[in-house]
């Protein structure tokens, strides 16, 4: 693997389950920092019920107050057929459809069984397509579950193959609650790779400290696509003790000295973390923007 997209989840996955609520002016500010660092897809919204995510409302007014630079991608992540609606509306350039591969955390997070959602997300891609915008589809909990412990890989692969069948443009599998660890990184994405016909990537959190070495895992073995959160921030606010998503400056760190391409400003994007703390008055759990960049040996 020569180079790997990043998209940066922040400005949704990372601040979905904060405690402040940023205004759409300053989240809208946030995404066209982090375009301005070099990111080319950053999942800037999700259209979802305000009273579940209150910390999303206003996702209209943020996508309507980015400019698009240097050709980056704002997606918008939706559940449901009425979120989908709302984000082609809003012009949301991309979707992003997510749903878990357990029925216990479907029923928590979307009210839904896990082929209910499923055939909610064939629907979704499809009429994304039909409206010109690409779709990536990503399978929640595919390495573990709070509610109902370890998920069958052939469950996974399965459904990989569900999403690519269905037309969408990339499949990621979710480490929603930071179980995984690299060993199942290694077996899932060749499988799914070859069973959805799609580029395949991963969505990771840090809870156990075994994100980044499932990011390295995955991208030796064939994932293309890494999501990440500027800072570290993130967390679901269905899932018990789900904590950050590995921070975009650490993983371009990790990746820019493994020698694979990313096209991201470090030093631009260690600036928007320390501006992301100063608006949220914390100190974000991220190591590389506090510690400074360093060039490896080889690198």
């Amino acid at each position: 693997m020569t180079a790997v997209e990043i998209c940066d989840v922040g400005p949704r996955d990372g601040l979905q389950n904060h405690t402040r609520h940023l205004a759409p002016g300053v989240r809208a500010d946030l995404c066209a920092r982090l375009a301005a660092a070099g990111l080319r897809r950053i999942e800037a919204v999700s259209f979802v019920n305000p009273k579940a995510v209150p910390a999303m409302v206003g996702a209209a007014e943020v996508l309507a107050a980015t400019e698009r630079t240097g050709g980056t991608t704002l997606a918008a992540l939706v559940l449901n057929r009425r979120g989908l609606d709302d984000a082609l509306a809003a012009g949301a350039d991309a979707i992003h459809v997510t749903y878990p591969l357990t029925d216990t955390f479907g029923r928590k997070n979307q009210n839904m069984t896990v082929d209910e959602a499923a055939a909610v997300a064939e629907e979704i891609i499809a009429v994304a397509r039909v409206a010109g915008k690409p779709a990536r589809a990503i399978l929640g909990v595919a390495f573990g579950c709070p509610f109902e412990g370890a998920v069958p890989p052939a469950r996974v692969i399965e459904h990989a193959g569900r999403m690519g069948a269905a037309g969408a443009d990339a499949v990621l599998l979710a480490d929603t609650v930071g179980v995984g660890v690299p060993t199942q990184v290694r077996d899932l994405v060749p499988a799914a790779l070859k069973a959805s016909g799609r580029p395949v990537g991963l969505h990771l959190h840090n809870t156990r400290n075994t994100g980044y070495a499932n990011a390295a895992a995955g991208v030796e073995v064939g994932a293309s696509i890494l999501d990440a959160s500027i800072g570290g921030l993130g967390g679901c606010p269905f899932a018990p003790n789900a904590t950050g998503n590995i921070a975009t400056e650490d993983l371009v760190y990790l990746l820019e000295g493994m020698g694979i391409a990313t096209g991201i400003d470090l030093d631009a994007l260690i600036a928007v973390a320390a501006w992301l703390g100063e608006q949220l008055g914390e100190a974000l759990p991220g190591l590389v923007h506090r510690a400074g960049p360093f060039v490896p040996v080889g690198a």
